[in-house]
């Protein structure tokens, strides 16, 4: 198991466009994902999983990864919520 904290950037946060970017980009993974906000943990590959959390900007999450991919998976999704998802 791997995790990495990252604070979202972008002002509105995971929201339906950039959520969308990140679930796609966690299908690309085998490993099984999560999502944790505060103490709730989702599914990072489920949408209404990850819009439940509420994730505004300036939010702390943690990416949890299990699996073969795990180490990579975790990275490039942290990347890509400190990319701000090109918003």
């Amino acid at each position: 198991m791997f995790s990495k904290d990252v604070v979202v950037q972008n002002q509105v946060g995971l929201h339906a466009r950039p959520a969308t970017f990140f679930i796609q980009k966690a299908n690309e993974f085998k490993a099984s994902i999560w999502v944790e906000k505060e103490e709730r943990r989702v599914n990072a590959k489920s949408l209404l999983g990850v819009l439940s959390l509420g994730i505004v900007g300036n939010t702390a999450i943690r990416v949890i990864a299990d699996g073969a991919d795990e180490e990579a998976a975790v990275e490039a999704l942290v990347k890509l919520v400190e990319s701000g998802f090109a918003e």
